[in-house]
């Protein structure tokens, strides 16, 4: 084979330096992240009503959602943006939610210090959080999207932490259940958004 014949296959070599392999792994690489992490967040979720004693768990309890300072659920619209901006607000909640899980933790190592295994998961949440989180921020970046903060302040966390021991043990309860939602309902949120990324995922 001639050294000209051979150089055809330089293109192949370059096309390894292209972002875009880099780019598809990468997306992959967080969607099943977020598919894990969708998983262990139903799993958290049922372990916290379990040992919240009545009326959590019972049917027909409905709990009041309340309100979560730095934090709320995806808005209706959500879907309708375009990716990445979805993808800016699934960032902006993970980075939230360590310290508000956190909180959770601390207050249910109070109410139920025996409860090794919830406070576990508690903490592997605060902390898968964050990987998810600086996981969908890097891929904004690839993308060559802005990643824009401001990031939620501690103080908000302290404030709530003030709050749950102030308010009393069912307030903490129901406090808790929603701070476990709001992740539960961020994270499958971020996984279907990354499912329009990730090859094969819907146009």
């Amino acid at each position: 084979m001639s050294r000209r014949e051979g150089n055809r296959e330089d293109p192949q070599a370059d096309s390894s330096i292209s972002p875009l392999p880099h780019l598809e792994s990468k997306i992959q690489q967080t969607h099943s992240l977020a598919r894990l992490l969708t998983k262990y967040a139903e799993q958290l979720l049922q372990e916290y009503v379990q040992h919240q004693g009545d009326p959590f768990g019972l049917p027909g309890f409905s709990p009041p959602r309340l309100p979560v300072a730095d934090l709320s659920a995806p808005a209706p619209g959500h879907a309708g943006l375009p990716v990445p901006e979805r993808l800016r607000l699934d960032e902006a909640a993970l980075a939230a939610l360590p310290p508000l899980l956190d909180v959770v933790r601390r207050r249910q190592a109070e109410l139920n210090p025996r409860a090794l295994r919830l406070l576990r998961r508690l903490e592997d949440a605060a902390r898968q959080a964050r990987a998810l989180g600086a996981a969908v921020e890097a891929v904004l970046a690839a993308l060559g999207a802005e990643t824009r903060g401001p990031r939620p302040e501690p103080a908000a966390a302290a404030a709530i932490a003030a709050a749950t021991v102030t308010a009393g043990v069912f307030p903490a309860k129901v406090l808790g259940l929603r701070v476990c939602g709001l992740y539960r309902e961020w994270v499958s949120r971020t996984e279907a958004d990354l499912g329009q990324l990730a090859p094969g995922g819907p146009a």
